[in-house]
């Protein structure tokens, strides 16, 4: 069994494919909480719908460069990267890398210069809409653009906002997963009706789900109770190979193919794949 799931993930023959968009979808992954699984979905999501027949760039828009990290990216000082984009108005094409191993998956990377980044936006012309430029300006065509948030509400995460259509929304099956939640759907909102009015909450994943607990019960429950349809079907376990997976410059996708994180972030990436056939989405990149 565990064979057969590592052959269909891996997707060696390029015979298995999840549907393609009509036009880009833009998401961004946020959570302002630290530590609930953002960079982990981004960068598994990505390769997935990548190995997949997908055309995916990820931005990585947190300093600490952790989704870069995962891709094997480099991203050490130096390399051209998203604060040249945001600051400097550096083309998006100039800085985006090709991942290797993986053909249709790029990724633009974060070094340690986009820490003082939100500082320096604030004096910038037109400050929060500088990474929806760049990846307007793009030439090529991407089916999805996953923008990876720092864990905060600053400009950063803002630039992300304002350049997606979707937020996508790691929920943590832990006791404090809905506190805090409240700011960033109230900040979506502001962003919504003052800079881009096509945001939308898209899609909320369930990560790190213990099934041993009724707490993870309990949170599950209140999660689709409130969010409802957006909420995937698709829940990822705690699992041991997703947290080791970053530490090899690798997704568990290709970490191990045959384990239950792998299996649950390839159902997540299919189901999100399969809505953006059903809803089609109003932006050509």
């Amino acid at each position: 069994m565990e064979a057969m799931r590592a052959v269909q993930i891996l997707n060696p023959s390029g015979e298995v494919t999840m549907p393609r968009p009509e036009r880009t979808r833009v998401m961004c992954v946020a959570n302002q909480k630290g530590g609930v699984g953002k960079t982990t979905t981004t960068v598994n999501l990505a390769v997935a719908l990548a190995l997949h027949g997908n055309r995916v760039l990820v931005v990585d828009l947190d300093p600490q460069g952790n989704a870069s990290t995962g891709l094997n990216v480099p991203h050490h000082t130096g390399v051209p990267d998203v604060y040249d984009c945001l600051i400097n108005s550096v083309p998006l094409e100039e800085v985006a890398q090709g991942v290797e191993g993986i053909p249709n998956l790029w990724c633009v990377p974060a070094t340690i210069d986009l820490a003082g980044a939100e500082i320096e936006l604030v004096s910038v012309v037109a400050r929060e809409s500088r990474l929806s430029r760049a990846i307007d300006a793009y030439p090529g065509h991407f089916d999805y653009v996953f923008i990876d948030c720092p864990p905060s509400l600053g400009l950063l995460t803002v630039n992300a906002l304002v350049a997606a259509q979707e937020v996508l929304i790691p929920i943590q099956c832990e006791y404090y997963a809905l506190e805090g939640l409240n700011q960033l759907i109230n900040n979506i909102n502001l962003v919504r009706k003052h800079l881009n009015p096509r945001l939308d909450v898209s899609t909320i994943l369930l990560t790190m789900y213990d099934r041993r607990t009724r707490l993870a019960d309990a949170v599950e429950q209140d999660v689709r109770n409130h969010f409802g349809d957006k909420v995937l079907q698709a829940v990822i376990p705690r699992n041991v190979r997703v947290s080791e997976a970053p530490s090899y410059g690798q997704s568990v996708m290709t970490y191990d193919p045959g384990s239950r994180g792998a299996t649950s972030y390839f159902e997540a990436a299919q189901e999100i794949a399969e809505r953006g056939v059903k809803e089609p989405v109003s932006r050509n990149a």
